[in-house]
C-alpha cells in the first residue's frame, strides 16, 4: 500500500483532537470571502476540527459552485442576502470565537465592526499560517511514519517549520521574492516563494513538501491582520502613497508595512535611498542582536550593500566589515539591469546573506531569474522605437522608477488613481518625456500635473474605452515619438476601469505594437 495525499478532513485525524487550541485557534471560526485564500483558510481549519461559516457578498455561479464544494466538507457558507434582508458578508455569524479575512477586506468593513463590538478578534490567513507552521511540521512527521509504516517512507524524521524571510514595500515585492527565491535555490535550498503571489500561504505551510527556508511577499493588507507574525529576516523595500483609501492615511500604510520587522530575529533590510524605511526599523521592536542592513545603489558603508564599478557588494555580512566587502554578482547579472530592479537584487541579496547563502548562489541565482511578463518588459522596436510594457507601474512610485530607465520617453499613462496626486511624479520625469498619451478614468488628474509642471510635453487626452482604446494610444504614441526614443507603458494607475487587471492591460498594449510593427512592415514593403 503506498503513500498518498492527506485531504484537509484527515488533518484532526493525524494531529489529534486538540490540534486548534494548541496552534492558538479556537473551535468556532467565520472565513470572509470566498476568494482563493478564504478557499485556503477555510479547509484547512476545518480539516483541523473548526467550525467554520463562510460569508461573503457575492451570489453568482463561481460563488455557488465554490460554496457548492465546501458544503461536502461539511463548511457552511452564507451568500448573497440572508433571509431577513442582511448582506451575509455584512452579519457576523451567532458564536464565532475568529473572523478569518481575505486580504483585500476594508478594515471598515460591517462584519469587522461587528466582530469588535463582540469582541471576536479578526486575523489573515498570513497570521492562520504563521500559527500552524508548527501544525505543518507535525503533519509531515505524522506522513513520514504512516509511509514508514507502510514500507514506502525513509527513517529521517522531517525537520521543524521552515523559516521566513519575508518582503514588502510599495514596489517590487514581487520581483524581489522571486529573486530571492532563485538564490535561495541556486545555493540548493528547498525553498518557494509564497505569500501574496502563487500558492496560497495556508497550503504550503500544511502541505507535504518539506521547505528550508521560504521567500514570502507580504503586502500591506495582509500585515494589518498579522499581528503576532515574528520572521528569521525581513525588507522593506520603498515607501510611497498606495492603497491610501483603504489604510486611511499614509501614516496608518507605513505603520501596517513596519509590522513586519516586528520580532525579527537576525536582519532588518532598509532602503538607504528611503529614510521612511530606516525610520520603520527604529520603531521596531525586534530580537535582541537584529541587526539593520541596508542596501543602496552607490557605494555601501559598513553593514549595507551597494554597488561598486557595476558590481554588487556586501559590507555586511563580512569579516571586518569596517574595511573588507564581498562581491557578488555583476550589474549586468540583473534582469533587467534598471536601476529599481538593481536595488530589488540588493535586498533579495541581503536576506539570502542573512539566512547564510554564498556568494555564488547569490550571482547564480541572480542570473536565472527571469521577471514575469509587464514589468519593464521590451515588447519590440518600430521604426527605431522602443515599446515597453511596465503594465504592473499600478502607482506613481513605480511610475517614477520606469521612467527614470530611459533618457526618452513617449509615456502611456492613467487608470484608477486610488487616491494618488501626480504632481512630484510628473516634476522628477518632466525632463525625460517627450510627449504623453493619457487614458482611463482619472486620466484628468495626470493632465492636471502635466499642465502645472511639464507645459512643454505635448499631450494627447484619449477619451475612450473600447476594446480599441489601447491600439489608439500606441498609434498617438508612435506620432509623437523620434527615433531612439521609448514609448513607455507605465501608468501609475490601476487597471480595472478598463481591462480586468494589468496582465490583460499589458497584454492589450503588446497586441497593439505588434499589429503597429505589422503595419510599418506592409508600409515599407
Amino acid at each position: 500500500m503506498g503513500s498518498r495525499q492527506v485531504s484537509a478532513s484527515d488533518l484532526a485525524g493525524l494531529l489529534g483532537p486538540d490540534a486548534l487550541g494548541r496552534f492558538g485557534l479556537p473551535g468556532r471560526i467565520t472565513v470572509a470571502g470566498l476568494g482563493v485564500s478564504g478557499i485556503s483558510a477555510a479547509r484547512a481549519l476545518a480539516g483541523l476540527g473548526a467550525r467554520v461559516t463562510v460569508v461573503d457578498n457575492g451570489d453568482g455561479d463561481a460563488h455557488r459552485a465554490r460554496a457548492a464544494e465546501l458544503a461536502e466538507l461539511g463548511i457552511e457558507v452564507r451568500l448573497g442576502h440572508l433571509p431577513d434582508g442582511a448582506r451575509a458578508g455584512e452579519t457576523l455569524p451567532e458564536g464565532t470565537e475568529l473572523v478569518v479575512t481575505s486580504p483585500g477586506w476594508q478594515p471598515q468593513s460591517p462584519l469587522f465592526l461587528a466582530a469588535a463590538e463582540a469582541g471576536v478578534d479578526v486575523v489573515g490567513d498570513v497570521e492562520v499560517a504563521w500559527r500552524l507552521r508548527g501544525a505543518g511540521a507535525e503533519l509531515r512527521a505524522a506522513r513520514a511514519a504512516a509511509a514508514g509504516a507502510t514500507g514506502d517512507g525513509g527513517d529521517t524524521a522531517p525537520a521543524g517549520p521552515a523559516e521566513w524571510l519575508a518582503i514588502t514595500g510599495t514596489n517590487g515585492k514581487t520581483t524581489t521574492t522571486q529573486m530571492l527565491a532563485s538564490i535561495l535555490k541556486a545555493a540548493g535550498l528547498r525553498t518557494a516563494a509564497v505569500g501574496n503571489i502563487g500558492t496560497p500561504i495556508i497550503d504550503v505551510v500544511l502541505g507535504e513538501q518539506q521547505y528550508d527556508v521560504l521567500a514570502v511577499e507580504l503586502s500591506s493588507y495582509q500585515l494589518h491582520w498579522a499581528p503576532s507574525l515574528r520572521v528569521h529576516s525581513a525588507a522593506v523595500l520603498n515607501l510611497a502613497p498606495d492603497h491610501l483609501d483603504w489604510h486611511g492615511s499614509m501614516q496608518a500604510y507605513a505603520a501596517d508595512k513596519g509590522r513586519i520587522y516586528e520580532g525579527n530575529t537576525v536582519a532588518c533590510v532598509y532602503n538607504v535611498a528611503d529614510k521612511a524605511t530606516e525610520d520603520l526599523v527604529v520603531e521596531a521592536d525586534v530580537e535582541e542582536g537584529c541587526r539593520a542592513i541596508g542596501f543602496t545603489l552607490g557605494a555601501p558603508g559598513p553593514s549595507m550593500l551597494g554597488v561598486v564599478d557595476g558590481i554588487l557588494v556586501d559590507r555586511a555580512f563580512v569579516e571586518n566589515r569596517q574595511k573588507n566587502a564581498q562581491e557578488l554578482a555583476e550589474v549586468k547579472d540583473v534582469n533587467p539591469p534598471a536601476p529599481h530592479n538593481i536595488a530589488n537584487a540588493l535586498a533579495a541579496a541581503a536576506l539570502a546573506r542573512a539566512f547564510g547563502v554564498a556568494p555564488r548562489a547569490v550571482r547564480d541565482g541572480l542570473r536565472d531569474f527571469r521577471p514575469d511578463a509587464h514589468r519593464v518588459a521590451r515588447v519590440d522596436e518600430v521604426a527605431s522605437v522602443v515599446y515597453v510594457d511596465d503594465s504592473k507601474a499600478t502607482n506613481t512610485h513605480a511610475a517614477e522608477a520606469s521612467l527614470a530607465s530611459f533618457d526618452k520617453v513617449v509615456w502611456i499613462a492613467g487608470g484608477l488613481a486610488k487616491g494618488a496626486t501626480f504632481d512630484e511624479l510628473v516634476q522628477k520625469s518632466a525632463e525625460r518625456m517627450r510627449g504623453a498619451v493619457l487614458i482611463g478614468a482619472d486620466r484628468a488628474l495626470i493632465a492636471e500635473a502635466l499642465a502645472r509642471h511639464a507645459p512643454e510635453v505635448p499631450v494627447v487626452d484619449l477619451d475612450r474605452t473600447d476594446t480599441g482604446a489601447m491600439l489608439a494610444a500606441v498609434r498617438e504614441a508612435a506620432a509623437l515619438a523620434e527615433p531612439g526614443d521609448t514609448v513607455l507603458l507605465a501608468p501609475a494607475c490601476a487597471s480595472m476601469d478598463m481591462f480586468a487587471n494589468y496582465n490583460k492591460r499589458g497584454d492589450a498594449f503588446a497586441d497593439a505594437v505588434r499589429e503597429l510593427a505589422a503595419e510599418n512592415a506592409a508600409d515599407t514593403a
